[in-house]
């Protein structure tokens, strides 16, 4: 093979993955030596690319570990809120400071403004006197809630935008909210279901791409305490 050959397919390898020279760093050294020897108009200055690469590279790591840094922090503090309001809930000696605790201490240490318990009844119109935090509802509602009246399996956590279109389960609040959680509540053999729902100002706090692992462990949580109340 001839010096103009093997010259010939050093270059042609280069131009076909130039990604091996820009990495090998006994190469870009020797290349830069030349380039500063020989720097002229026609020369390419390889090392701003070298350092461009490098540079970009840098930041790709970097963003990199901010995220897993956020993602590490914000699933921590959500663990905690989560726990924080699950030792609540159970601290209560009565259901009526159960009740008061859920629409208080409980719903500010998840950071929601409104939280309201829908208990299925076959009597929807007789009165009950657990107070504003819970609300009696016709047999159905709760799927037909969830899941906005269409034919689908309703799912034990969902998390929407909130659209106030008619009567809503937050009241005087029903305007202000923006977003829901709507937790779907078993509360044993024959029992009508329930739903939690819970309401933020914040368009942002409830969303369909957020996962839900954390809400699935209190929605248990919350079954077995009304399971215990309620039997």
């Amino acid at each position: 093979m001839t010096t103009t050959a093997l010259a010939d397919d050093l270059r042609a390898k280069i131009i076909a993955n130039p990604d091996v020279l820009l990495e090998d760093h006994a190469l870009m050294r020797a290349l830069v030596g030349a380039n500063d020897d020989a720097k002229g108009g026609n020369i390419i200055d390889l090392r701003a690319i070298a350092m461009e690469r490098l540079e970009a590279r840098f930041d790709r790591l970097e963003d990199t570990h901010r995220n897993v840094i956020a993602a590490a922090y914000d699933n921590l503090a959500g663990t905690n809120q989560v726990h924080r309001a699950i030792l609540r809930m159970m601290d209560a000696a009565t259901f009526a400071s159960f009740l008061t605790d859920l629409a208080g201490d409980v719903a500010d240490t998840l950071r929601v403004d409104a939280i309201r318990l829908v208990l299925e009844v076959n009597d929807p119109d007789h009165q009950n006197d657990l107070g504003p935090v819970v609300a009696s509802v016709p047999a159905g509602f709760v799927d037909d809630y969830i899941t906005l009246g269409r034919n689908m399996p309703a799912r034990q956590v969902t998390l929407r935008a909130f659209h106030n279109v008619g009567a809503s389960l937050y009241g005087d609040r029903a305007s202000l909210i923006k977003s829901e959680g709507c937790l779907k509540l078993d509360l044993g053999k024959d029992r009508l279901p329930a739903l939690l729902v819970m309401g933020s100002e914040d368009p942002q706090q409830f969303s369909k791409t957020q996962g839900t692992t954390l809400l699935v462990f209190f929605t248990g949580v919350l079954e077995r305490v009304l399971r215990r109340w309620l039997g």
